[in-house]
This record gives C-alpha cells, sequence and structure tokens, in this order.
C-alpha cells in the first residue's frame, strides 16, 4: 500500500503520528491475541465455552471504559491525556501476563488490557476527526487503521518468530510485548499533540471589512461565553439524534451475531484447516487483508455513503462464516481470512467515520464511544453465546447458527441504517 503525503490535508499530520503509535501498540497486542487462543485452550486447558466466556470479557471489558473515555474527553476537553492512560494500561496488563497460571489470573490481565483499549479509542478517533477536513474522514481514519493493521500484521509475526526460537515459551512473547507496549506509550506522550475540539465551521463566505471585528469575536468568544460542561443528560440526548439512533442501533444488532476471530481461527483449527504451528499466522493474513483494502474502503465510504460500506462490511463478515464451514483445507482457510479481513476494512474505521458527522463537537467523542461501546457488548454477548452453542453441538453447527443469526440481523439492520441521510451530504 502506498499513501502520498499530498494525498494528506495541509495541517493534517497528526493522525500519521496516532497511526504510527497505533502500529507500535498494535505490535505488542497482537502478539498477545495470536498466541492467547492457544495459550488459554493448551497450556491452561480452557473448554470452548470457558475460552468464549474469556473472548466475551476481551469485548465486554471495553464497553464502560469506552463511555467513560469519550465522555471524560469530551468533559475534560483533554482527549490526550484520556487515551494516554488507556495506552499505559494496555502495557501494564502485559506484565500483568507473566504469572498468569490460571482462568482468572488471565482474565483479570485481559480485563485490564481491554480498559485500557476502551479508555483511549473514543479520544484517540476524536484526536483523528478534529485532524481533517469532515468531508475526508472516511480516508483519514482509513490510513490511520491501515498503519493499525500493518501493526496487527507484524505482531504474529513477531510472536511466530519467537515461538519457533523457544516453543511453548509464552513467557518471552509476554515481555517483549510489553517491551513495544512501552515504546508507544512514549511517542504518544512525546510526539502527539494535545487537540481540543473545534466548534462547528461556519460556512466559507467573504466577510465584509467593517464586520470583520464582529465576525472574529463570534467565531473565538470569550471565556465566559464558552460552552458549558459536558453532563450526562448531553449523553442521553444523542439518542434523540435520528441518524445517530438508527447508526447505533443497527450496529448493535449486527455486532450480536458476530464470532470473535479466535473462536473463528480456533474452528479452523478443530477442522484441521491449519495446524498449530501455522495458528499465530491467520491473524497475520487477516491483518494484510485490512491493510490492503482500508485506504480503498474508507475512500469508497466517503464517495458512496458510509452506511452502504459498512453493511456490506457486514455481508463479508457472513461470507467468512460460510467459507469456514463449506469450503475445506488451506485454501477454505484463506478465503475464510480475506473475507474476514475484507469485513474489518469495511467496518472499523467506517462506523467512526459514518457516526461523527452526526453528533455536536462538543459530543463527538462520547457519542464515538457509545457506538463502539454498542459494538463491543454485542461482540461480549455473541462470544459466550458462540462458546456455548459450540459446548452444546459442534464448531460446524455453532457457525451455521450464527450465519442464520446474522442474515436476519442483515435483514433488520439494513432497512434501518439506509433510512439515514446518505453521510456524503452529511459530511459536506
Amino acid at each position: 500500500m502506498y499513501v502520498s503525503v499530498r494525498d494528506i490535508p495541509h495541517g493534517a499530520r497528526s493522525f500519521l503520528v496516532l497511526g504510527l503509535v497505533s502500529l507500535i501498540t498494535d505490535v505488542s497486542t497482537e502478539m498477545v491475541t495470536a498466541v492467547l487462543p492457544m495459550f488459554a485452550t493448551l497450556a491452561l486447558g480452557l473448554t470452548p465455552l470457558g475460552y468464549g466466556l474469556l473472548d466475551g470479557l476481551y469485548q465486554g471489558a471495553t464497553v464502560l471504559m469506552r463511555l467513560l473515555g469519550g465522555f471524560l474527553a469530551d468533559r475534560l476537553r483533554r482527549p490526550k491525556l484520556m487515551a494516554g492512560a488507556g495506552y499505559a494500561l494496555g502495557a501494564a496488563a502485559k506484565l500483568m501476563l507473566l504469572p498468569v497460571a490460571g482462568a482468572g489470573a488471565l482474565s483479570a490481565a485481559v480485563a485490564v488490557d481491554r480498559a485500557g483499549k476502551g479508555l483511549r479509542t473514543a479520544p484517540r478517533d476524536l484526536l483523528i476527526a478534529t485532524a481533517g477536513p469532515r468531508d475526508r474522514l472516511g480516508r483519514s481514519f482509513g490510513v490511520h487503521r491501515a498503519l493499525d493493521a500493518t501493526g496487527a500484521l507484524l505482531g504474529p509475526v513477531v510472536a511466530f518468530g519467537l515461538l519457533a526460537l523457544a516453543p511453548g515459551d509464552f513467557d518471552m512473547v509476554f515481555v517483549v510485548s510489553f517491551c513495544a507496549a512501552v515504546l508507544g506509550v512514549l511517542l504518544f506522550v512525546h510526539r502527539v499533540p494535545e487537540h481540543r475540539p473545534p466548534e462547528r465551521p461556519a460556512p466559507e463566505h467573504r466577510v465584509p471589512e467593517h464586520r470583520a471585528l464582529k465576525h472574529r469575536a463570534l467565531e473565538h468568544p470569550a471565556p465566559e461565553h464558552r460552552a458549558r460542561p459536558v453532563s450526562l443528560r448531553d449523553v442521553a440526548a444523542l439518542l434523540r439524534i435520528d441518524g445517530f439512533r438508527r447508526l447505533f442501533c443497527a450496529a448493535a444488532v449486527l455486532s450480536a451475531a458476530t464470532i470473535g476471530d479466535g473462536l473463528l481461527y480456533l474452528v479452523l483449527l478443530r477442522n484441521e484447516s491449519v495446524t498449530t504451528r501455522w495458528f499465530p499466522l491467520l491473524f497475520v493474513c487477516t491483518s494484510l487483508v485490512y491493510l490492503a483494502l482500508a485506504v480503498p474502503l474508507g475512500r469508497a465510504s466517503d464517495r458512496y455513503g458510509r452506511n452502504r460500506v459498512l453493511t456490506a462490511g457486514y455481508g463479508l463478515l457472513l461470507c467468512a462464516y460460510l467459507t469456514a464451514i463449506l469450503v475445506d483445507g488451506t485454501a477454505g482457510a484463506m478465503l475464510c481470512l480475506v473475507f474476514l479481513g475484507a469485513y474489518y476494512a469495511a467496518t472499523d474505521g467506517v462506523l467512526p467515520a459514518a457516526a461523527a458527522p452526526l453528533l455536536p463537537a462538543e459530543l463527538t467523542a462520547t457519542g464515538i464511544s457509545v457506538v463502539q461501546a454498542a459494538v463491543a457488548g454485542g461482540r461480549a454477548l455473541g462470544a459466550v453465546a458462540f462458546g456455548a452453542v459450540w459446548t452444546a453441538a459442534e464448531g460446524d453447527a455453532a457457525v451455521w447458527t450464527f450465519a442464520a443469526a446474522l442474515t436476519a440481523a442483515l435483514l433488520v439492520a439494513v432497512p434501518m441504517i439506509t433510512r439515514s441521510r446518505d453521510h456524503r451530504t452529511e459530511a459536506r
């Protein structure tokens, strides 16, 4: 993938630094994520239901912290402070993995890591959303997510190399992961500037010279006339915004029918489409597709409508489910990973890009955190439900069940989300 600096709006370079921070942080996180299913099921002996509960915790631990991070970023007007705290928590969680010898300690480490993830996500996305023009939000988020995906690609490769040098030495993976996380925190603290949410820009027009002073006064009000602090009542009022409410409900419905990556990869492992040796590289293949498609699909969402690209992404996820159970062997595994990576490229950055134009400037981080929390909560429920169905039946039956659930969710969500205004219009 090639991204020209000339393609990036002037003065909007900070999201590139945020992308590099995410790249380094994702190297750290995905090193652990790539070995976690094997570590939990083979080293600690968790059942599919036990791993489903762990994956549910992995997703659900971010829900409240996403809301808290977005709310505090808007209320304090310090998104960098909140995002930095989240990155620091993620680094601390890597150290907690070293003495893990049971499911309880592993759950605690995972909860801290996901809490950090939840705390930093909305403030970081606010920093990205305020770094460039609103009609190019899809591209801005696409560039950031492409850098993020590069880290997600490199992390499993590093884990694979470490385990090839020392088979079964998970502690070495955790130590290297911690070092990478600390590097990401230092880069964020020293190279990412603090941004404060701007007021919505006024329509461009020439201001007569004799009215220039008054115009500037309106654009830059005195401190005593600035907006009051954000309250919980303001947060609740977000769901009265019609387009945002539809996006929130559609995202929640669709995410509840989502199978976690680790669980889907375990299905491929149990079906003997892959072996334990190559298991960490499944994450690499998914990230490689994500990396290749994040920017093109971000641009497509700006041009053709973010809601359309978002719902198409869940259609690609449905294709991944069907491929996992209908196509055998390595070819089936690779095709499944292609669909899965394309799903992430069509949804991960497009969702906040779709939400941001619908929100008041002073509540952008909060609104993004609300819709992302709905997704995280839905995925948590889906992970636990999938683990339970797999324990009661076999892996393929569980996948068929979720394929049917996702089909039903698309039938509900597509009419709901397409009734919202086209984001191409809202972004201008």
